[in-house]
């Protein structure tokens, strides 16, 4: 089944499960009720972010907001979507569907046995219309209106659909729908059965015992089950025992089962599971009107089940996806690039040189080239050639036999064995001695190469992408890396750009790792104050993006409040703060900024003694602590003191 315009669903957040069609050009998310869709949340803006649909494409753009959008686990400031997108805004996650196919996921297998069912049972057909679901509902509930006790069965299927719809979890639901129908319908066990679609995938999802409790191993009969499920019948037999069809079948016989209730779980054309309920009480007996009521909460739970499931898939492919998620983040025109050459040189076997300055995200880009390549379901083996050992690279590269060296007590396979089929990522490889840069291309050439102490060649297919950050150009013109591996290694060249030659990406950076370490060190650190910013931005960044993690990982540790200020940041990373530039400033402006640096800078020369810094300001006490609060400094103040306070204490 396809769906015929685009949607968004929310996976989590305030408005979690709710589906919102993008049936305008222009689609508005935020806080304020005029958007589109409204978010009750303090972190989303009231003009958070814009979707603008187009015929052949759909965009989003982030709207200045104060805590950014994310795509995919990315900040992004615009951003072309594509089907199965996840977009955070604030504490919400959100699904964009262009063109969903469903699919249905195996579950746990259950009981049946083989007997056979003849007829002799009451049974009630359902409608095979494409408004399968609607006319049942209708149906059941005109069959209880007539019935005894109507009000009671029409307020008993309001408290069933009520009770369903704050259920987000299929197996939560199960349990609670199997408890509400042992209390409008007098079972004495009862399961779920969810069904595949292929002869006899059938998979028992959930059971209730009256006496012993949920999760009990119940036997059920196959053949009722088959029939209910085949024919989209509601089965009954209220005297199991005396109808001859029944009688005879083994489980029910050996159960000692006196009434049988069977309910289809239909959805449009498709049968998805089948309620079953059993009593063994000879004084207990499942009425028709039983057989309506259930046979209209299955239809209500049917509808409700499949959205779930359909829900739970998509959230577990998102989380597949995110655990795939490849880090190079980047808006500018340098990563870009670096993304459209990956696309490109990925779907071929050609041999990769990666280069780039320490820290620029190479093996990055490497592990990106592998995920979108034929190999991807293959190994991807990464070998520093910088911490191999002279005396051990063969035997870590190319494995060895059993009794070849002292201490070799059995056979090893060696890395390029282990990358049979992937990808050999070299990183680091214009650091290799000369000698084993021979037996290095030797093996890249042929494919094969001997084991240490081996006799018969080992053939591999591998693709190899290396990586370096010197100049092998000039290694190989001074003789210090050999020109034929050179050129064996330079067939497409990725040249990835140091981090302050693209410092449009820096924010999007620290704000991707501000999430990932608030995220792991489970600290509620919201953003960075534009001073913390303006430190990244100057800062030159020598480490590149691994500097750039490090810091941000530090500053998110250390920090006491809700946003990273310069001085969270490493020494050398804070000093960036620059003084304001009065002439670019308005004058309270930079008459505020200017009392704010001196009260910090008098705190410091003070140690943290703010009677101390008073007299050094000319100012009383009093009067200070009134400026700390109007100039909103309490948390850097407070700061200030507790480290001159550690300091002191560690001296003593």
């Amino acid at each position: 089944m396809r769906q015929k315009s685009p949607k968004i669903i929310a996976l989590g957040g305030p408005l979690k499960g709710a589906t919102y069609d993008l049936n305008v050009k222009e689609f508005y998310i935020g806080r304020d009720p005029s958007n589109q869709l409204s978010v009750n949340d303090h972190l989303v803006s009231r003009l958070h972010a814009l979707i603008k649909v187009k015929a052949d494409r759909i965009d989003l753009s982030d709207l200045n907001s104060s805590n950014g959008t994310m795509v995919n686990n990315v900040p992004v400031k615009q951003r072309k979507l594509e089907h199965c997108d996840q977009i955070a805004i604030g504490n919400s996650l959100f699904l964009l569907l262009l063109d969903e196919e469903e699919t249905r996921p195996p579950s746990a297998p259950a009981r049946l046995d083989n007997g056979e069912m003849a007829i002799g049972v009451t049974v009630t057909t359902l409608p095979r219309s494409e408004d399968a679901l609607y006319l049942h509902v209708e149906k059941a509930l005109a069959a209880a209106a007539h019935a005894e006790g109507a009000a009671r069965d029409i307020g008993a299927l309001l408290k069933v659909s009520l009770a369903i719809s704050q259920i987000h979890g299929a197996k939560e639901l199960l349990g609670r729908l199997l408890e509400l129908i042992f209390e409008l319908i007098p079972a004495e066990q009862g399961a779920i059965l969810l069904v595949e679609g292929a002869p006899g995938a059938d998979n028992l999802s959930a059971s209730l015992d009256r006496t012993l409790g949920p999760d009990r191993e119940i036997q059920l009969s196959r053949t009722v089950v088959e029939r209910a499920r085949k024919e989209r019948v509601v089965i009954l037999s209220d005297d199991v025992l005396e109808s001859e069809a029944l009688g005879l079948t083994p489980s029910l016989v050996a159960s000692q089962i006196r009434s049988l209730l069977a309910a289809p779980l239909a959805i449009f054309d498709e049968v998805i599971g089948v309620i079953y309920l059993i009593t063994r009480d000879p004084e207990t007996h499942f009425s028709r009107d039983h057989q309506e009521l259930l046979a209209a909460i299955a239809a209500l739970a049917a509808a409700k089940l499949e959205n779930v499931r359909r829900l739970e898939r998509l959230e577990e492919e998102l989380r597949r996806q995110r655990a795939r998620m490849r880090e190079m983040i980047g808006e500018s025109k340098p990563m870009r690039q670096i993304g459209r050459l990956i696309l490109k040189v990925a779907p071929n076997d050609a041999t990769v040189l990666i280069r780039g300055e320490s820290g620029t995200g190479k093996e990055l880009v490497a592990r990106a080239i592998h995920r979108h390549s034929l190999r991807a379901s293959k190994p991807f083996v990464a070998v520093n050639c910088a911490a191999l050992h002279e005396g051990l690279f063969e035997s870590e590269l190319f494995g060895h036999e059993r009794g070849a060296f002292t201490g070799a007590a059995g056979q090893k396979r060696g890395l390029l064995e282990v990358a049979d089929g992937g990808v050999i990522f070299l990183d680091e490889v214009g650091e290799l001695p000369l000698t084993l840069q021979a037996k290095l291309l030797r093996a890249l050439q042929e494919r094969e190469f001997l084991r240490v102490g081996g006799t018969r060649p080992v053939k591999v297919n591998v693709r190899v992408i290396a990586a370096t950050n010197r100049d092998l150009e000039a290694l190989a013109k001074d003789g210090r890396f050999r020109e034929d591996l050179y050129y064996r290694l330079n067939v497409i060249t990725v040249t990835l750009t140091p981090l302050r030659e693209r410092r449009e990406d820096i924010v999007l950076l620290a704000r991707y790792f501000l999430g990932q370490f608030g995220k792991a060190c489970k600290r509620p650190v919201r953003g960075l104050t534009q001073s913390a910013i303006n430190c990244l931005l100057r800062y030159e960044w020598p480490g590149n993006v691994r500097e750039l993690a490090n810091a941000i990982e530090r500053a998110v540790t250390l920090c006491d409040g809700e946003f990273i200020h310069p001085f969270d940041l490493p020494e050398a990373i804070g000093a960036m703060e620059a003084p304001p530039e009065t002439a670019r400033l308005h004058l309270p402006t930079a008459v505020k900024e200017t009392k704010r640096r001196l009260i910090l800078q008098s705190i410091e020369q003070a140690q943290g003694n703010l009677t101390t810094a008073a007299k050094l300001l000319g100012v009383d006490a009093a009067n200070l602590h009134r400026l700390i609060r109007d100039l909103e400094l309490k948390p850097e103040t407070e700061k200030l003191i507790r480290s001159f306070k550690a300091k002191s204490d560690l001296k003593e």
